[in-house]
């Protein structure tokens, strides 16, 4: 019997910036967004952090957000209220996971 799912899952990775203990645990900073099909709004994220602040912080900042509004508007989210040395790479992780949705998506 075949289960149909109403979701997909977009990844996406940037270096994490040396000196951090991102760089020192990671290596890279990564993110998983589980997006719906049908509303293309995301119900769930992940991301590569780590204190669990941070990983609940953009959990908030990303889900409900529509994939469809482009990745500016969330880029800029990020510039206002995120102060720390892996902000560049979450604004590339970001970039990817939202290149790589518009190929598949679109």
């Amino acid at each position: 019997m075949e289960r149909k799912v109403d979701t997909f899952i977009v990844t996406a990775y940037a270096k994490a910036p040396q000196n951090t203990s991102m760089y020192e645990v990671y290596k890279n900073i990564g993110v998983v967004l589980e997006i719906d099909w049908e509303t293309r709004i995301v119900v769930d994220a992940e991301f590569t952090f780590i204190t669990n602040l941070a990983k609940a912080y953009f959990r908030r900042l990303i889900i409900g957000y529509n994939m469809d509004a482009g990745v500016e508007m969330l880029l800029q989210q990020v510039d206002t209220n995120y102060y720390a040395p892996s902000a560049n790479s979450i604004g590339v992780a970001l970039k990817s996971a939202f290149r790589r949705y518009e190929e598949r998506v679109k």
